[in-house]
């Protein structure tokens, strides 16, 4: 009799530890299954939170005001809506570009990169360490325009004179403009093409947007 109750005390020993094994995973897979969840929860708040500030520029509309810029050698552009200029002079190259912020956040632009050979279809970015930094940051406020601004003055780089053999021949120019939001993320690069008009007299140029690189998230394509 005494076996028999000894024999049946460890069997509900080995069952109540058993018990305790399965209660202790079913506990811990509904933990893991809820931090699974409120991490996929706290990404999805997260992604909205920045589609609202996400920034994204594009050629402003013919039908936005014109746009006076000044360099700091107090060179002159007035530059209306929905249009690009580009100017060899005996001192400096100047570019210039009217945009239009169709995103909800504001858009900063702090570097660019011109590309004076020929740019086609996906080729990618230079590296965002190697864009020209904004001598000042250039803002464009959401849903509204503004405009960018470069200049290249030293001759003895490479890109110089082949840029102002693109100007001069009225060949396409390729501007890679590198911004972000208010908060310097969301980092983004914009290629643009500018292309002259049929009037090369009037040394009229337009803007178009090619592709667009998510440098801190994914990008469109």
């Amino acid at each position: 009799m005494g076996a028999a109750l000894l024999a049946s005390g460890l069997d509900w020993v080995t069952v109540a530890s058993l018990a305790t094994a399965a209660g202790t995973l079913v506990l811990a897979l509904a933990t893991f299954s809820s931090v699974r969840s409120a991490n996929r929860t706290a990404r999805a708040a997260e992604r909205s939170l920045q589609a609202g500030t996400q920034p994204v520029l594009m050629p402003s509309r013919p039908t936005d005001p014109s746009e006076k810029i000044m360099f700091v050698d107090e060179h002159w552009v007035k530059l209306a809506g929905g249009r690009a200029s580009a100017e060899a002079t005996d001192d400096a190259i100047y570019l210039t570009m009217a945009l239009h912020n169709v995103g909800p956040g504001l858009g900063i632009i702090q570097a660019w990169d011109i590309r004076p050979e020929q740019v086609i279809g996906d080729q990618s970015h230079h590296d965002p360490e190697q864009f020209r930094r904004q001598t000042r940051d250039l803002y464009v406020p959401a849903g509204d325009f503004g405009f960018w601004q470069g200049a290249l003055r030293d001759e003895s780089e490479p890109v110089y004179a082949p840029t102002r053999a693109l100007i001069e021949r009225g060949d396409p120019i390729t501007i890679d403009l590198l911004y972000c939001d208010s908060a310097g993320g969301q980092r983004t690069i914009t290629r643009f093409r500018l292309v002259r008009g049929e009037a090369a007299a009037d040394n009229e140029w337009f803007p178009s947007v090619n592709k667009h690189w998510h440098l801190d998230g994914p990008s469109p394509r």
